[in-house]
């Protein structure tokens, strides 16, 4: 059974473990070293089905960290669950809102994650799932989150890759793309 809550959680070791690897030759430039050695990864993540793979560097394990990062972001973009209950967000999500104390916005709850940030991605999956209940619209997703649209648009525009899953979500519900 999937729960791709825990995989997104997981540290490293536990997410490649749930991943069956392959390594090959990653053909395209680096020089001699990168045509003798097998350094491109291939993961397929056993409980989904979804595979990652990265080739760009000569080093092997270098190539694995971005293949687990890359099936992250496919964990998150690709796979839903029903949304959290009104009321009932994760932790991981409760933990990234914030509300300033002073400044303009003294008052204001925002959500503030960056995308280097481990909780990215587990934020992500469930900020998708809320759009997804929501129709795609993003007033009823910001409020659901208790948060501004501008915000949540900040958030959903800080990813090239979430920005897609974003339009693509949209325009199965049949709203408008995200500019």
């Amino acid at each position: 059974m999937l729960d791709r809550d825990t995989s997104l959680a997981a540290d490293d070791d536990t997410l490649l473990g749930e991943c069956d690897m392959q390594t090959y030759r990653a053909g395209g430039p680096g020089g001699q070293h990168r045509n003798k050695v097998s350094s491109g990864v291939r993961l397929r993540h056993r409980p989904s089905g979804l595979v990652a793979q990265a080739t760009e560097r000569r080093d092997q394990h270098e190539n694995r960290r971005r293949a687990l990062r890359r099936l992250r972001q496919k964990l998150a973009c690709e796979l839903r669950r029903p949304a959290p209950d009104a009321g009932t967000l994760p932790d991981v999500v409760l933990e990234c809102l914030i509300r300033p104390r002073k400044g303009a916005s003294a008052g204001k709850t925002r959500l503030e994650v960056g995308r280097k940030d481990r909780r990215f991605w587990p934020v992500a999956a469930v900020v998708l799932d809320l759009l997804d209940a929501h129709t795609g619209r993003l007033s009823d997703t910001a409020a659901a989150l208790g948060i501004g649209t501008g915000n949540l648009v900040r958030f959903l525009t800080s990813d090239r890759h979430l920005l897609a899953a974003t339009q693509r979500l949209r325009h199965a519900h049949g709203q408008k793309p995200i500019h």
